[in-house]
């Protein structure tokens, strides 16, 4: 009797089995070689893309010609204007791509993305009062992308404060206050552009479809850090990220800190939105296209997933904007007009597959 008794004991101690989900297992069968391997084929492939852009553009220089005569016209090019804008390029791709990952995993929605919290349309607004009223002022060039980047972090703040319910960051609650501030962005922005004059009319046009015009090698510097710490930080919250996927209940039970990983995850993604829409204006659909292709090529592990969209965000974008300097040359494009033309179809493609996969389970 008394070993009855032990044995019911025992099982009524018994911890209660955790929930598996297919995440998880594509999480265990991560290995250092495949990360390393899969990290290597994106990192040639995006430098290969590099070097192409880097080659070819809106006016035809000779390589050759640029690296051994400092005083040539192609040296000034290259080092001046093209390949700038090629690392700025990657370096927004990258960002972009990493934080609609992050995102994606923080509101568990494969359609979320930059764009959506209203974080990058509170920047635009920044950037285009900073053109209106500070055009003439000393060092303007500097004060836009600053009055953008304060104008991202203000919106961060106002939308993490109103989307708080009972002191917790709330997904849904967060995906609607992001369209609310951003139909609120949308507005201004149209009524500042209906009292400028045409001269600021078509460099509003130009930062909100984005463009890579002109960065300097200080900018892709900064840029650079911003999204390279924002990347670190985000891969140290990696694992929680995966454990996010199989519902708040069995994350903090596994030990999540769901609040406090929500609150981290939304600061550095914003921080990072800032930094992009400072520099290179509004460019969509880079966030939902890069990291949801990789999701279905490489499975769902953040550990992963987040350092390939790094990489492959990187290549996209760069090869948007070669299009974008060449198709219509000596004409330009902007390279939200590219991503935006990829994107559209894409976005509608994901939105019927999730819908159809609803409906079956």
């Amino acid at each position: 009797m008394r070993g009855k008794i032990s044995e019911h004991a025992a099982a009524a101690r018994r911890p209660e089995p955790v929930p598996v989900s297919l995440e998880s297992l594509d999480a265990a069968h991560l290995t250092r070689t495949r990360m390393l391997l899969t990290l290597g084929i994106l990192g040639i492939g995006s430098t290969m893309v590099g070097v192409i852009a880097t080659a070819f553009g809106s006016v035809h220089i000779n390589l050759l010609r640029a690296l051994r005569d400092p005083l040539s016209p192609d040296h000034a090019i290259l080092i001046g204007a093209r390949l700038p804008r090629v690392f700025m390029g990657a370096i927004v791709g990258a960002l972009l791509a990493t934080v609609g990952a992050a995102l994606q995993a923080l509101v568990r929605n494969p359609l979320a993305e930059g764009g959506i919290l209203g974080i990058s349309g509170g920047g635009a607004l920044g950037a285009i009062l900073a053109m209106a009223l500070l055009t003439q002022a000393p060092a303007a060039d500097v004060l836009v992308p600053l009055c953008a980047f304060v104008a991202s972090l203000l919106s961060m703040l106002a939308v993490y404060r109103l989307a708080r319910l009972e002191g917790r960051l709330e997904p849904f609650t967060l995906l609607l206050v992001g369209v609310i501030f951003n139909a609120f962005w949308g507005a201004a922005i149209m009524l500042v552009n209906s009292v400028v004059n045409f001269y600021f009319s078509r460099s509003i046009l130009f930062w909100l479809m984005g463009s890579f015009e002109a960065p300097t090698w200080r900018e892709v510097a900064i840029v650079s850090v911003a999204a390279i710490g924002g990347l670190v930080i985000l891969l140290g919250y990696a694992r929680d990220m995966n454990l996010l996927s199989l519902g708040d209940d069995d994350a903090a039970q596994l030990g999540v800190d769901i609040a406090r990983v929500r609150r981290i995850i939304f600061v550095a993604t914003s921080v990072m939105i800032g930094a992009a829409v400072s520099v290179s204006g509004i460019i969509s659909f880079v966030g939902l296209i890069v990291p949801h292709l990789l999701r279905l090529a490489l499975g769902a592990d953040h550990r992963l997933l987040l350092p390939a969209s790094f990489l492959a965000g990187a290549g996209f974008t760069v090869a948007a904007d070669l299009i974008a300097r060449t198709v219509v040359a000596p004409t330009e494009l902007p390279v939200g007009a590219i991503t935006a033309l990829c994107g559209g179809p894409f976005f509608i493609y994901v939105l019927r597959r999730e819908g159809r996969k609803s409906l079956l389970l």
